[in-house]
């Protein structure tokens, strides 16, 4: 009788799919039947689990995920997922994410979030300071020019944190846009403009510029997303930060900069802004909407 181990099976499982064979799916526990779903939904359900392997000439995880109740028990399987976040996973890696079965045996995954105890607990700390302040400020949350950048951490386009601080020293452009934005005028200009000011700024000499763009519909646009949005387009990432982060801490940032929102018939409508922080973290120019002059920044920034 052979005795099949957990490191016999998982061989022989990724050894069919070396094959180009791709099992439907595949149980982590012994003795129980492991069907996936017969018919394809269009239903969208929240999966948690680990990344078994990272196959990146297939865009796709090999993840030993949790039961989903009264869809789909535990098992080992295949899932395509996009670019960015191929290039964000590591084996052994824990991951909260949306399962999209798309038919024919085909899964996706979508808005994965790289779950890390030390990495959420910095975020989850920053937050609620964050929150503290923007509490105790109230009715004065709003951070007028000469004020200073307030404390906060959130991830970036990399999935690494990166907190507010780490850019003392150096002179911030800072702004707020969204991925799935439809309106060319808006956030498309907007992005558009921090490259011609990343490129401008360089070519003037100013060489200790950082670029940040917070999103603000942190709900769709994780570190995976940031990421394919600047590849897409080419953006040098050197010295700009895509950032995202808990819902609570992006609206105590829309507060404190003054950002207004509103979900109108399913779509985001929102402001806009472009801030200028100094060395010394204090806010010394902002420009409203996204018809900015990025001439005016760059000399500003030479000041």
């Amino acid at each position: 009788m052979n005795v099949w181990t957990p490191t016999g099976r998982l061989a022989l499982l990724l050894a069919l799919l070396a094959a180009g064979v791709t099992p439907a799916c595949k149980r982590a526990a012994d003795g129980a039947k492991a069907d996936a779903p017969a018919e394809a939904s269009t239903a969208r359900r929240t999966l948690t689990g680990r990344v078994v392997s990272v196959l990146k000439d297939r865009a796709s995880l090999l993840v030993d995920h949790d039961e989903i109740p009264g869809y789909m028990p535990r098992m080992t399987m295949e899932f395509l997922v996009g670019p960015g976040d191929l290039a964000l996973a590591r084996e052994g890696a824990a991951l909260r994410a949306t399962l999209v079965d798309e038919g024919a045996g085909r899964f996706r995954l979508e808005g994965i979030w790289w779950a890390d105890a030390t990495a959420d607990a910095a975020i989850q700390q920053a937050s609620s300071k964050l929150r503290e302040d923007t509490t105790i400020r109230g009715r004065g949350a709003y951070r007028e020019v000469g004020e200073n950048l307030p404390d906060f951490a959130l991830y970036n386009q990399e999935g690494k944190v990166v907190d507010a601080g780490r850019w003392r020293g150096k002179q911030i452009l800072l702004n707020f846009i969204f991925t799935r934005c439809p309106v060319a005028t808006m956030c498309p200009a907007s992005t558009a403009r921090m490259m011609e000011t990343q490129a401008k700024a360089k070519a003037a000499g100013v060489a200790n510029l950082e670029l940040v763009s917070i999103t603000l519909d942190p709900e769709y646009d994780t570190p995976g997303v940031l990421r394919d949005y600047a590849e897409a387009r080419g953006i040098d990432t050197s010295n700009f930060s895509f950032l995202t982060g808990p819902e609570s801490a992006i609206k105590d940032l829309f507060k404190q900069f003054g950002i207004l929102t509103e979900m109108k018939g399913g779509v985001l409508t929102h402001t806009l802004a472009t801030l200028l922080i100094n060395e010394q973290g204090r806010i010394v120019w902002r420009a409203d909407g996204s018809g900015w002059s990025v001439d005016e920044f760059v000399e500003r920034m030479k000041r």
